[in-house]
C-alpha cells in the first residue's frame, strides 16, 4: 500500500535519503574552500612573488581547478586583498602582544627580546605577509600596510620617550624611523635564512638596536 504523503514527505526530509545540504553545511564547506585557496595563495606568493603569481598557478597549488577558484574569487588582487586583509589583521594584534604595558617597564635589553622576539616569529610563521606588503603594489594592500606602519611608528615613539625624555619629537621620529629602517632590512637576511642562521642575524639585529639605541638613554624606563 502507497505511503500517506506525510510519509512521502519525511523521506524526503531524511539526509539519509539524499536531501541538499544544510545552508549551515554549504556555508561551512565554502569556508573551507576559501581557507584552501587562501593558504595556496599564500604559498604561491612567497615563492615566485606577487607579479609572476597566477590564478592558474593557485588553482594547481590547492588541488582544484580554475573555475572552481573563480567560484570564489574573481582575480589574483581579490584574492591578495583577502589574503593581506587576514594577515593584517593578525599583525595588529601580534603588535598589541608585543607592546604591551609590562613589556615596556623592562630594561632595554629585555624590550628589545619582548618586542623583536614576536614580531620576527610572525613574519617567519607568515612570509605571504612580507611578499605582499612589500612587493604586491595592490593599492588596497598598500595603503592598510602605510597605516599599520604608522601605527607601529606611532608606538616606537611611545616607548623612546619613556627611556629618553629630554629627545624632541623631530629626534623621536628619526629614530624611530631608523630603527624600522634596520629592522626591515634585517628582516630580510632573517627570513632568508633557517635554524642556527636564523637564530645568528636575530642576535646581530638586537645588537645593532642597542648599541644603537643605548647613548640615547637617559632614564630607567618608566614604572
Amino acid at each position: 500500500m502507497p505511503g500517506t504523503p506525510k510519509d512521502k514527505a519525511a523521506q524526503k526530509a531524511d539526509p539519509a535519503e539524499g536531501a541538499p545540504p544544510s545552508p549551515r553545511r554549504r556555508q561551512a564547506r565554502g569556508e573551507r574552500r576559501i581557507s584552501q585557496l587562501l593558504a595556496a595563495a599564500a604559498g604561491v606568493f612567497c615563492r615566485t612573488g606577487y607579479a609572476a603569481a597566477s590564478t592558474n598557478a593557485i588553482a594547481r597549488e590547492a588541488g582544484v581547478s580554475p573555475g572552481t577558484l573563480y567560484q570564489f574569487f574573481p582575480n589574483k588582487e581579490a584574492i591578495a586583498v583577502e589574503l593581506g586583509g587576514q594577515l593584517l589583521q593578525r599583525a595588529h594584534e601580534m603588535h598589541g602582544q608585543a607592546f604591551l604595558p609590562e613589556n615596556l617597564h623592562r630594561p632595554l635589553p629585555e624590550l628589545l627580546d619582548a618586542v623583536l622576539d614576536p614580531v620576527i616569529a610572525f613574519n617567519c610563521e607568515n612570509p605571504a605577509f612580507w611578499a605582499l606588503m612589500h612587493g604586491s603594489g595592490v593599492p588596497g594592500i598598500t595603503q592598510e600596510h602605510e597605516e599599520l606602519h604608522s601605527s607601529l611608528l606611532a608606538r616606537v615613539e611611545g616607548v623612546l620617550r619613556g627611556f629618553a625624555p629630554e629627545a624632541t619629537p623631530a629626534e623621536l621620529t628619526h629614530t624611530s624611523n631608523m630603527i624600522l629602517g634596520i629592522f626591515k632590512a634585517s628582516l630580510d637576511l632573517i627570513l632568508a635564512h633557517e635554524g642556527a642562521e636564523r637564530a645568528a642575524y636575530t642576535a646581530e639585529l638586537k645588537t645593532v638596536l642597542l648599541r644603537y639605541l643605548e647613548p640615547m638613554v637617559t632614564t630607567a624606563p618608566p614604572r
